[in-house]
């Protein structure tokens, strides 16, 4: 072996030697910031001839050590750009801004140089479209804008889905570019599977992604949701711009039970079904509390409690509720949440009431 000539020195040596060794083994990694872009490439379709344009290109500080971006210089003089001159904290997020001024027709790439302390090495983003005498409005069917590429919409739900089930649902997307495009999605759970209709969507023309549900590998009752991400061009990365939020509704059955026992089966009466929270007022956190009764003749069991947005909280302070019984909801809205969160602002319970088997409580809050 490599070191097996060590165990021949003397012991006293032996142990001088190991003592060297050992404190360098123990020195800890050196803190060091790192840039990492949303996109190296971000495509952003068409641009009108001679209407300045500005784009933004996310990044992230994902080192431990606070990042600087020393300088962001242009590729040409078609481009002003624009950093953050502070330093961003690890974890923190900020934003590179162009201002393009779209002078000449015709296809465009158009790179900037970014100098940071992260690395000797220059980073380099860039964007990439065409510039055209009159844009395309594809705003009202297609309202997602990626750049080249454009969605109808970046919520799909299968509700009501029982075990066994494999419905499907379409995502429609528009090439708004000029070459072909090849959609696919990335991050697909094992209960999802896609079909690309076509696979190759010509330039200016709709498409289909067809997803299809396994209902056999949903993870459990209620809500399963899951982000997925359409992959815009060859390389690219999963962000916030292409996420698509699917949600999946398990029920559980009730095929097996007697007309004895539907008959004597609990039922779900709830206090309010649509929640208006008022205005945040500057609050960092607004509350609610609703009342849920049992009103059958058995014991009724909230067997989940769910929500479909990150700035909705809830507690219940009994999961069980006797006949005739009582228990409270508290839901919570988060200012910090309640503008960066997609996903319907919505409460839902699953429990074993067969004619209350999944039950919504609606949450608006004034002015969002």
């Amino acid at each position: 072996m490599k070191y097996r000539h060590l165990f021949l020195l003397p012991n006293r040596w032996l142990k001088v030697l190991l003592l060297l060794i050992a404190p360098c083994s123990l020195l800890p990694l050196q803190a060091q910031p790192r840039f990492v872009p949303d996109t190296d490439i971000k495509k952003v379709g068409e641009v009108e001839f001679q209407v300045p344009r500005q784009f933004s290109l996310g990044f992230t500080n994902k080192g431990d050590k606070p990042l600087v971006i020393k300088k962001a210089k242009a590729s040409c003089g078609c481009l002003d750009v624009s950093f953050p001159k502070t330093p961003i904290a690890a974890g923190s997020r900020g934003e590179i801004t162009l201002t393009f001024d779209a002078k000449l027709l015709g296809s465009f790439y158009k790179e900037v140089e970014v100098q940071t302390n992260a690395s000797d090495k220059s980073a380099y983003i860039a964007i990439q479209g065409t510039v055209v005498t009159e844009v395309h409005n594809y705003s009202d069917e297609f309202p997602i804008d990626l750049g080249n590429v454009r969605m109808e919409t970046n919520m799909i739900e299968f509700e009501d889905v029982n075990r066994g089930d494999h419905p499907t649902a379409e995502l429609r997307i528009l090439n708004a570019d000029r070459t072909a495009f090849r959609p696919e999605l990335m991050h697909l759970p094992p209960y999802l599977s896609a079909e690309y209709l076509p696979e190759d969507i010509p330039a200016g023309k709709a498409g289909t992604i067809r997803l299809t549900l396994d209902s056999e590998k949903l993870n459990g009752l209620g809500l399963n949701q899951t982000s997925i991400y359409l992959s815009r061009y060859m390389g690219d990365k999963i962000g916030e711009a292409n996420e698509i939020l699917v949600s999946a509704i398990l029920l559980p059955s009730f095929a097996d039970m007697s007309e004895e026992a539907l008959a004597k089966a609990p039922e779900l009466t709830i206090s309010e079904s649509s929640v208006d929270m008022g205005a945040m007022n500057g609050k960092k956190t607004i509350n609610r509390t609703i009342i849920l009764t049992n009103t059958g003749k058995s014991d009724l069991h909230i067997q989940q409690v769910q929500v479909f947005n990150k700035a909705l909280s809830v507690s219940i302070a009994n999961r069980t509720i006797r006949p005739g019984k009582t228990t409270k909801l508290k839901i919570s809205v988060s200012a910090q949440y309640l503008h960066k969160s997609k996903g319907r602002m919505r409460v839902m319970l699953i429990t074993d009431a067969p004619q209350q088997a999944k039950q919504y409580i609606n949450v608006e809050v004034s002015g969002s």
